[in-house]
């Protein structure tokens, strides 16, 4: 559940905060140093070294990646592909290839439920940019009928099919159009590194959940099962580079940009771009599962000095925001009747070791996964949080 809230400078004392951040010893295989800084900190701080992250090293590796794209893409319509979803990061990352001459091509996974100002902000930067939208629009009702599936399970990655999907979609218009380069606008120093063993999905999970809770048949939804992501990652070659490991990226800096230069609207918190991630976040997640998703956001503030550890334990000891009518919006959108939704909420919650996935699969690839991270086949991030067993792995599936 949420901290309790702070008293005065003091930070709670009825269990263990990470001395440098605000991560507590709830926090899934966390661990603390002589001096209290948990594992995570120093994750991070590895990561910026090895990626030269905000100096002169990464900008260099940055500047031969984008000559490496250019080459790549010469003579074709696209030299690389982004993911889009009208969010700070994405839209910034738009601009970014621009201002290094590349030419990508925006990729959007509409999962149908997108807010208002999402739209208008991908739109908006497109037309400013000058860049063309692909577009793969999942049948409403399809998509629905997993969401439904993941809560009926009764595990908490209800966003996990809209994730996956867009990884996929992005590897299928980038082999359309004979690209070699992903760009995704993901920020470990911004964003932190997620726990390790919160947030699982890969394509069997999905696929497991839906056949044995879902009601329709998948047949809109691009499902990335594990041969796809080999072919993906070892046959078809496509890289995914993160621009932002290698520079000193401030998505505060990055907002104010958006907003004078685009006409950008801030859509009023960290993933609430989308009504069910809004949903996710700020009610699914803490209400049901104790688990409240803005620490690693707030840790990060505070691991870059941006905001103190008291204003931060502070500001995640209030309750999320959450859209009024959004619980009602949600409920009757996929289908569920007031009591039949208290119980999924009130029912004891599982997690993704209860259900079939490609986890022991990926652990025994490791030495696979490590060359391919290493060639940016596959995130780093992918590797660092699939491939290692965690504490409470005991389930040999």
């Amino acid at each position: 559940m949420p901290p309790t809230p702070v008293t005065g400078q003091d930070l709670p004392t009825n269990y263990r905060v990470c001395t440098r951040c605000i991560y507590d010893e709830r926090v899934p295989a966390i661990g603390f140093d002589e001096a209290g800084v948990c594992n995570y900190c120093h994750q991070v701080d590895d990561l910026v070294e090895e990626y030269g992250t905000g100096q002169a090293k990464g900008v260099r590796k940055l500047e031969q990646t984008v000559e490496d794209i250019k080459r790549e893409g010469h003579g074709k319509p696209y030299d690389c592909v982004i993911g889009v979803s009208g969010g700070t990061d994405s839209s910034y990352m738009l601009y970014l290839a621009r201002q290094y001459g590349l030419r990508p091509l925006a990729v959007h996974y509409d999962n149908t439920w997108n807010g208002s100002i999402a739209t208008l902000n991908i739109h908006r930067v497109l037309k400013h940019l000058d860049i063309d939208l692909f577009t793969w629009v999942v049948n409403n009702k399809e998509v629905d009928d997993i969401f439904r599936a993941f809560m009926l399970a009764g595990v908490p990655e209800i966003e996990a099919s809209t994730d996956l999907a867009l990884a996929e979609v992005m590897y299928r218009a980038a082999h359309r159009h004979k690209v070699k380069y992903i760009l995704e606008g993901h920020s470990f120093v911004t964003e932190g590194i997620s726990p390790l063993g919160k947030n699982y999905f890969d394509g069997r999970y999905i696929q497991s959940i839906h056949r044995r809770f879902g009601q329709r048949k998948m047949e809109t939804y691009p499902l990335m099962t594990f041969e796809r992501f080999i072919y993906w990652s070892c046959i078809a070659r496509i890289k995914k580079i993160r621009p932002f490991w290698y520079l000193d990226y401030s998505k505060e800096d990055a907002r104010a940009f958006l907003e004078r230069e685009y006409g950008w609207e801030y859509y009023g918190g960290h993933h609430l771009e989308n009504r069910m991630t809004a949903y996710f976040h700020g009610v699914y997640a803490p209400q049901k599962f104790g688990t409240d998703f803005r620490n690693n956001t707030l840790a990060a503030l505070v691991r870059n000095g941006k905001m103190d550890r008291q204003t931060a334990w502070a500001a995640y000891s209030e309750p999320p925001k959450v859209e009024e009518e959004l619980v009602s919006y949600v409920r009757k959108r996929l289908g569920f009747s007031e009591s039949e939704y208290d119980a999924i909420m009130a029912a004891t919650p599982k997690n993704w070791r209860d259900y079939p996935t490609y986890k022991r699969r990926f652990e025994r690839l490791r030495p696979l996964f490590y060359a391919l991270a290493r060639a940016e086949l596959v995130p780093m991030s992918f590797y660092l949080k699939y491939c290692f067993a965690t504490p409470s792995d005991e389930d040999p599936r």
